[in-house]
């Protein structure tokens, strides 16, 4: 025998399906963290290793000026290829660390870090080359992407404007093409 219950109409159940649906999209994101494919740890280590490559001094370091935000929007999509060579890479540098000098990377001493970076780029050349291409791909290219935060690099070679490529050696004001 069938038991009488509160019937659910069409409307009921279109609206309670699009609230269960917004509750699980806005779940996943609050627990995704700060970065598109990285971890915060990942993060922190992927920050030290390209700061080797382009280290602070009168201009912000890599990391200072982006690039790890530029890599890991990269890695979550034009890159996704290189997700498990920078995976590999990270956590070899940081087992590295760690069985050398007994500390995480990121505790490590700059000179420390600076013999990790060295050791990564004999050890796991691919990896660095990957890393050293794309940190200056980061450090150079345009802030839409995340890195060269204020265009800072441009700056840094005195470029009085950032360079358009097809548009900056025209001056359609004037009409002409130069």
């Amino acid at each position: 025998m069938r038991r009488a219950g509160p019937k659910l109409t069409r409307r009921d159940f279109a609206v309670s399906s699009v609230f269960a649906g917004a509750v699980a999209i806005i779940g996943c994101r609050v627990t995704a963290g700060a970065w598109d494919f990285l971890s915060d740890r990942d993060a922190r280590i992927l920050a030290v290793l390209c700061d080797q490559i382009v280290p602070a001094d009168d201009f912000p370091s890599a990391s200072q000026a982006g690039v790890v935000t530029y890599i890991d929007r990269q890695l979550a999509r034009h890159y996704r290829r290189h997700q498990k060579a920078y995976r590999d890479g990270l956590e070899q540098a940081e087992a590295m660390s760690r069985e050398r000098f007994g500390c995480a990377l990121v505790e490590a001493g700059t000179l420390q870090q600076q013999q990790v970076a060295f050791a990564i780029e004999k050890e796991n050349r691919t990896f660095f080359e990957l890393l050293r291409q794309h940190t200056m791909e980061g450090y150079y290219g345009s802030p839409r992407h995340g890195g060269n935060r204020d265009g800072v690099s441009w700056r840094m070679l005195g470029l009085a404007e950032p360079p358009l490529r097809g548009r900056a050696q025209y001056d359609l004001r004037k009409g002409d093409r130069s």
